[in-house]
Formats: structure tokens, sequence, C-alpha cells
């Protein structure tokens, strides 16, 4: 059974003292939390596949991929794929050119998830940004679902910038002045803030 991090109940109290907007949502959505399925070249795969598209879209993809790879999301099994095959899942020819990449990068370990998870997170979001197609917001969701860090803000997201345009009433898009404020207003916890204004705005957990 899947468990909220370790900072998750911690963080909602503190939260939800900071902000009366972000308790209501809280609130609302008390029993859900983010999730990790604890498998890195997985997370990076899906990572790859919902850049730039929205979730509906991802989601239909994913599930096409999934059944080309016979549920066995490994670097093995994608490198073995066709691009033919690829294509007709909905993937284009960059983000094939990208899976691929990173298949044989786990594949001859040049890339290190051990020497990662001891890294801080702007150290972590460099080395992730070295493997080609993976820029900072991939290396962000990275952080978040693979390894939990607790103060992730991706202000690149569209998802996050609707969900605090809609939920604080501002712009949208927001003004970099009223980003930092809400940085800094859940500095320490800001992935916790991340997810609950996905979810204030999509019915289903956000998942990578």
């Amino acid at each position: 059974m899947k468990q909220p991090p370790l900072y998750w109940y911690k963080a909602k109290k503190v939260l939800s003292k900071r902000d009366p907007i972000l308790r209501k949502i809280i609130n609302k959505f008390n029993k859900g939390y983010l999730t990790s399925r604890k498998d890195p070249f997985f997370s990076l795969c899906r990572t790859i596949i919902g850049q730039q598209i929205s979730t509906k879209a991802a989601d239909s993809i994913w599930s096409k991929f999934e059944i080309k790879c016979k549920k066995k999301i490994v670097p093995e099994t994608v490198l073995k794929l066709t691009s033919s095959s690829l294509k007709r899942a909905g993937l284009s020819r960059q983000k094939i050119t990208y899976l691929k990449n990173i298949a044989k990068s786990f594949k001859n370990k040049s890339f290190n998830i051990r020497d990662l998870k001891k890294m801080d997170d702007d150290s972590a979001i460099d080395y992730i940004t070295k493997l080609k197609g993976l820029g900072i917001w991939s290396a962000q969701m990275f952080l978040m679902f693979n390894l939990n860090r607790s103060d992730i803000f991706p202000t690149k997201d569209i998802g996050l910038i609707r969900a605090i345009s809609k939920n604080y009433k501002t712009s949208y898009p927001p003004s970099n002045k009223f980003l930092n404020k809400i940085s800094k207003k859940h500095s320490g916890y800001r992935t916790v803030f991340t997810w609950y204004m996905w979810r204030s705005i999509d019915p289903v957990d956000v998942e990578y």
C-alpha cells in the first residue's frame, strides 16, 4: 500500500496555519497525497511523455506506450521497440529520441540514481538536465514524484500557474512578484502546496 512522504502531515498543518485559502483546499482533498512508484526509469518515461501536453492526452499516450512495452517499463524493452511502433502510440519523433536516450543512459549506468539521491535540489536538477530531453520542469517532476523532495516549486507548470491564478483570484499568468510572494509563504513545503494546487483543478491525482 502506498504511503505519503514522511513530511506530508506536518506540512499540511504548517501550510494550513500560514494560508487560509490553501487550508480550504487541504480540507476538501484531505485524504489525498503525493505518491511515488520508487521506479526512476518509469518516472522519467512518464515525464517525457507528459511534456507540453494535457494530462488527458498524456494518459492516453501512456496507456498505448504501456501496451507496446507489455507493461514492462524497463530500458531493455524501450530500446527494442522500433520508432515506427512508438510513433503509432502517439509519440513524436523528438520524444522517441528522448526515451531511447534515457533508456541507453540507464542501461550503461551513465545516469546514476544513487549519486542523485545524495544531491541537494539544485545540484540534482543540474544533473538530470544533462540528459537529453529533460529540462528543468522534467527534473522538478522527477524530484517531486520519484524522490519526494518537499520543497519543489515548478513555476513553468501550466497547471500550477492556472490553479494559483484561479484560487488566489489574480491575473493569468500571475506576476513574478506574486509568485515570489507565494513561494516565500510556502517555503519548505512548496511540493505540498503545488500538489494541492493541481488537485484543486483536476479530478484525478497527478502522477509521474
